[in-house]
């Protein structure tokens, strides 16, 4: 009918595209209008920050500043989840600072983002400051402190905001059980974490794979391997690489073997391309004197041509994408 190039028919394109995860085909209706105006800047920017590619969401960002676009917290909320996602703290206390020096406040959108940007970014203390100043808190702000706690190993705390989000009528998600379930892991509490994944029946919270895997991880840091075991041959979805990876990883601690062996076996039928369940096993292996096994491990990984990936990291300093001077000008501010 001709509709496709008017501004308001673009933008809800874009924005259903964006909504089923089909953000290729909300870029190619960006792309085809000759005009465009803030809502669709936003919405494009929107949907890469929402389906994590970042780089693509700064590309946007940058063209949007260079056209003369006028930013707001719509546009605030998605660069402080692009930020997260690269780990580019400065980057997000610029963006901080920018909604502060506009007066923005801290309502549920904004200060929910920034909550999650300073917990991706490995800065709890800065993220508990906004939780703490935000006017009203929903699952979201509370899932995402109790999920900072919980990966980073702080668990009194996380089980303190845990109770008192339940003691505010607050309902927790599968975001907020896989935070708790986390610190219990770190802490060795079994029995703690056990109760809790019973208690996700009564909020109505169905167990995912990222929960099997915290048990797991929970059950064999504590030693209790077979019962881990027992707990995996129970679930009812088939366990993938986190799963049966966890389960692996506490028998290499605790140097069980005959478990090992089956999980090994297991894993590498179900991924054999990865090379860091043939170097558990060898590592398992070694570490119980059964070096010959161990040495024959790692020559099928020769025959394979597998290696283990080294380590890394993110280092702002040496992938960060330069900003151009309008978005330095913009940003120049941050929060201490």
């Amino acid at each position: 009918m001709g509709l496709e190039m008017n501004l308001f028919v673009a933008s809800a394109l874009v924005f259903m595209y964006v909504t089923f995860g089909r953000v290729c085909d909300a870029r190619m209706v960006f792309d085809e209008m000759d005009e465009r105006d803030a809502v669709l800047w936003t919405a494009m920017l929107a949907g890469y920050a929402q389906h994590e590619e970042p780089v693509k969401g700064l590309a946007v960002f940058r063209e949007m500043v260079a056209v003369g676009v006028e930013l707001d917290g719509v546009v605030m909320v998605s660069l402080l989840l692009v930020s997260g996602q690269l780990g580019w703290l400065k980057h997000g206390k610029s963006v901080h600072g920018w909604c502060v020096r506009r007066c923005l406040g801290l309502g549920l959108s904004l200060g929910n983002a920034l909550v999650d940007m300073y917990v991706k970014c490995a800065t709890l203390s800065y993220a508990h400051k906004v939780f703490d100043k935000m006017p009203e808190r929903d699952v979201i702000s509370w899932s995402a402190i109790i999920l900072g706690y919980g990966l980073s190993g702080d668990v009194d705390i996380a089980l303190e905001l845990f109770d008192w989000m339940r003691m505010r009528g607050v309902r927790p998600n599968d975001v907020t059980f896989l935070g708790v379930l986390s610190a219990c892991a770190h802490a060795g509490m079994v029995e703690r974490a056990r109760s809790c994944f019973e208690m996700m029946k009564n909020y109505g919270v169905v167990a995912e794979l990222k929960h099997y895997a915290c048990m797991v991880d929970c059950l064999g840091r504590a030693g209790l391997l077979e019962d881990a075991e027992r707990f995996v041959e129970e679930m009812p979805l088939e366990p993938d690489g986190a799963v049966l990876g966890a389960l692996l990883g506490g028998c290499r601690v605790h140097g069980n073997i005959e478990v090992g062996e089956r999980v090994a076996k297991k894993l590498i039928l179900l991924e054999p391309e990865k090379a860091g369940y043939y170097v558990l096993l060898s590592n398992i292996y070694a570490a119980a004197g059964r070096f010959d096994d161990a040495q024959r491990v790692r020559d099928f990984m020769k025959q394979r041509s597998l290696s283990k990936v080294p380590g890394w990291s993110l280092i702002e300093s040496k992938i960060c994408l330069p900003l151009s001077k309008q978005n330095e000008v913009l940003f120049g501010c941050e929060i201490g």
